[in-house]
């Protein structure tokens, strides 16, 4: 489908109005963010720039989530960053290229609901972890200096970067820049807090606006951003020679780490979009095809890697989005603007641009994540604070190969782990054998042993209630040990139906029942 096509096909005289208007909210939002995740990555802004045009124009024409928003996104941010640093900023393009086209191979292997499977913990980890990371670095840009290298270093060398902010080096402007970024924190959280209804433009920009025109009235010798007049003189395409790296492993590992954390923050950030809207819903493969095409895309041009991004999708809906058209339109508006007034852009001081990074950080590290966490059990917040620990100290994909192990360790544990209580009653001969967990071959010996400890003649009840599953192994056990003890004159309540319940091979469990009826003339 063409762009024209896209917009005609969803256009109606009901919905333009709210979805011309939402695009205008979206393009504010996206702006500065599009430039400031570029510096923060270590690649021209205007790169940043070209990923929210195709994201815009090209992704929000066939996205499988009308209503989100794809473009540069934070959390890809430290990704890029160490890619540049190991392969160089020529490797970038062919190592996005390469990344959407796996994305577009899954999509084509219907993959895109696997992704929904991640753990809440693992994401939440990442996301924080990234934060960490991304204010460890802005800090540092902020006082108009540039990063130490590895997060670890950043984060131990902040002391380092407010003692330049206050108490700068002979000849330095560090200190003028450090009050131009937090001025724009300031401003941010001020304009924040002021009532929705006179929050039509968002915060971030107003601080951009505000402190920009305050930087050129006082002239302030700071850096500025550089977007030039003509985008395509920073686009770079593939060689062959870059091209000729996609068979090295490092290059791959790369890829596959831009593909897999992309993919995930995508179609997360779909689902949470699902809710907040009454509209069509995700097509998931769709969705991962289009963002492989998008990225396929920037990969040409060399520009950085997009994915669905949770803020502009969220402003999109709450502005009153109802069609693809508010995405497609605000990619227009950022192109309009790049073409017609790229002068204005490059008035607007660098250490504005990270103190909008930092304040995104400070949303990734949210506190809210762990109470929400919390409830489900310690387990899932040992898993956030390795994650988030893995990925400063090591790096991005390192943190989440951690996090998703030891959630797959968990699993494990939950499918293996059983739980057996014996509980005596007022009367010694009257016992309750509560099952907690999962029943299956590999804990037979355990409930073996406390069956059989069970005296003659006693009357057991067997509690079930927090058990998950139960193997045929199990359920044989459990039956011949039923009738053995029947049979020395002792009593068994056993629920069946509930067994049979927590046992897949309905069959299996349906005979198992059959079977026992008589030597069960005492239970359910």
């Amino acid at each position: 489908m063409n762009l024209r096509g896209a917009v005609m096909k969803n256009a109606s005289p009901e919905h333009f109005a709210k979805d011309l208007f939402a695009s205008i909210v979206v393009f504010l939002v996206a702006l500065p963010l599009c430039m400031g995740i570029a510096a923060a990555s270590g690649v021209p802004p205007a790169l940043g720039l070209i990923t929210g045009i195709v994201g815009g124009l090209i992704v929000g024409a066939i996205s499988g989530s009308p209503l989100q928003v794809s473009g540069p996104a934070a959390g890809l941010t430290v990704l890029v960053w160490e890619i540049i640093q190991q392969h160089g900023l020529g490797m970038l393009g062919a190592i996005v290229l390469l990344s959407g086209l796996m994305q577009l191979m899954m999509g084509a292997l219907k993959m895109g609901q696997w992704f929904r499977a991640i753990s809440p913990s693992v994401i939440q980890g990442m996301l924080a972890g990234i934060g960490v990371l991304i204010i460890a670095s802005q800090i540092h840009v902020m006082v108009d200096d540039g990063s130490k290298g590895s997060g670890l270093t950043n984060l131990l060398t902040i002391p380092e970067a407010v003692y330049k902010g206050l108490v700068p080096p002979d000849g330095s402007s560090h200190h003028i820049a450090a009050m131009i970024g937090l001025i724009t924190i300031g401003l941010i959280f001020a304009w924040s807090s002021l009532p929705e209804r006179l929050q039509l433009v968002p915060a971030p920009l107003v601080a951009i606006i505000l402190v920009t025109i305050g930087a050129e009235v006082v002239d302030a010798p700071v850096k500025y951003i550089n977007v030039p007049a003509n985008l395509l003189n920073v686009v770079s395409f593939p060689t062959i020679e870059s091209l000729g790296n996609w068979l090295t492993w490092p290059v791959i590992g790369s890829a596959v780490a831009l593909c897999f954390i992309g993919s995930a923050e995508t179609l997360l950030c779909a689902t949470a979009l699902d809710r907040m809207h009454n509209g069509e819903r995700t097509h998931y493969n769709k969705e991962l095809l289009a963002q492989g095409i998008g990225n396929s895309i920037c990969g040409l041009f060399g520009a950085l890697p997009m994915t669905g991004v949770i803020v502009r999708s969220t402003a999109n809906v709450t502005a009153g989005g109802k069609t693809r058209v508010s995405t497609i339109l605000h990619g227009i508006w950022i192109l309009g603007l790049v073409v017609l007034a790229p002068g204005i852009l490059n008035q607007i001081p660098t250490t504005a641009l990270a103190a909008i990074l930092v304040y995104t950080g400070f949303k990734l590290l949210s506190p809210n994540a762990v109470r929400e966490l919390k409830p489900f059990g310690w387990q899932e917040v040992g898993i956030y604070f390795a994650t988030l620990i893995g990925i400063v100290v090591t790096n991005l994909l390192v943190g989440v190969l951690i996090g998703l192990g030891l959630a797959l360790l968990k699993l494990l544990y939950t499918f293996s782990h059983l739980e057996v209580r014996i509980h005596h009653e007022s009367d010694p001969d009257d016992i309750t054998i509560s099952l907690d967990g999962v029943a299956t071959f590999v804990r037979l010996p355990q409930l073996a042993a406390a069956l059989e400890s069970v005296p003659a003649g006693a009357a057991v009840s067997l509690n079930v209630e927090r058990l998950y599953y139960i193997d045929f192994a199990c359920l044989d056990l459990i039956a011949n040990w039923c009738k053995q003890h029947v049979e020395h004159n002792g009593q068994a309540y056993v629920p069946w139906k509930e067994l049979q319940s927590r046992n897949r091979n309905r069959e299996a469990a349906s005979a198992t029942e059959s079977g026992l009826v008589v030597a069960n003339a005492s239970g359910d």
